[in-house]
C-alpha cells in the first residue's frame, strides 16, 4: 500500500468517527465543536477565510480549509457552505476540486459530505465498495462495523432510496459465506 493510500486510509477512518477528525492536525488542543452553537460573524468570517484560502488567491492555504472544516460543528459548517456559496458563486465542493487534488481533496470532499448528510456519504462508501468487479472488503468492513449501532437504519434508507436497491440485497449478491453472514447481521435486516 502506498504512502499516499495508506494516509487517505487514516483520513478516511478519522472523517467516519469524527472524534477527532483532522483537526489534531491543525488544532493540538482539541477536535470538532460537537455543540449546535451558531455564531453568525464566525460563520461569515469563516466563509469568507475560506474564499480568501482557495478561489481568491493563487494556491490553497490548506491548514485554513483543515481549521474550518475540522473544528466547527455541523450546524455552523452548513451555514457555511450556504455563505460560501453566496460569496463566491460556488458550491464549496466545486472549490475543494478546482483547489486541492489527491488524498487531501478527497478527505475534504468526504468531510463536507459527511457535513451535509452523514447517512448519505456512508451509503455512497457502501455503494462504491461493491459495485463493479470485485469488493473493496476494507471500506466494507469499516463502515458496516463502526456504523451498524449508530445508524444503519438510515444508512440503509439512503442507500435504497439513492440505488433502487436495499443495502441487504447488495450484500447479498457481492459477498459468501461466513462473511456475508456477519454483513448481513451487522446490516440489521432487509428494507
Amino acid at each position: 500500500m502506498s504512502l499516499a493510500s495508506q494516509t487517505f486510509c487514516l483520513l478516511q477512518i478519522f472523517v467516519t468517527t469524527l472524534s477527532f477528525s483532522l483537526a489534531c492536525f491543525s488544532h493540538p488542543q482539541g477536535g470538532r465543536d460537537e455543540s449546535n452553537f451558531l455564531d453568525d460573524a464566525l460563520m461569515r468570517q469563516d466563509a469568507q477565510d475560506l474564499y480568501e484560502a482557495g478561489e481568491k488567491k493563487w494556491g490553497t492555504d490548506e491548514v485554513k480549509f483543515l481549521t474550518v472544516l475540522c473544528s466547527r460543528n455541523r450546524n455552523h459548517l452548513l451555514h457555511v457552505f450556504d455563505e460560501y456559496k453566496r460569496i463566491s458563486q460556488k458550491d464549496i465542493e466545486q472549490s475543494i476540486k478546482s483547489e486541492t487534488s489527491g488524498s487531501f481533496e478527497d478527505a475534504l470532499l468526504a468531510i463536507v459530505k459527511c457535513m451535509r448528510n452523514k447517512p448519505a456519504y456512508f451509503a455512497e462508501r457502501l455503494y462504491k465498495s461493491m459495485k463493479g468487479l470485485g469488493t473493496d472488503d476494507d471500506t466494507l468492513i469499516r463502515v458496516m462495523v463502526s456504523r451498524a449501532e449508530i445508524d444503519m437504519l438510515d444508512i440503509r434508507a439512503h442507500f435504497m432510496r439513492l440505488y433502487g436497491k436495499s443495502l441487504y440485497s447488495f450484500i447479498k449478491g457481492d459477498t459468501s459465506g461466513d462473511y456475508r453472514k456477519v454483513l448481513l447481521i451487522l446490516c440489521g435486516g432487509d428494507d
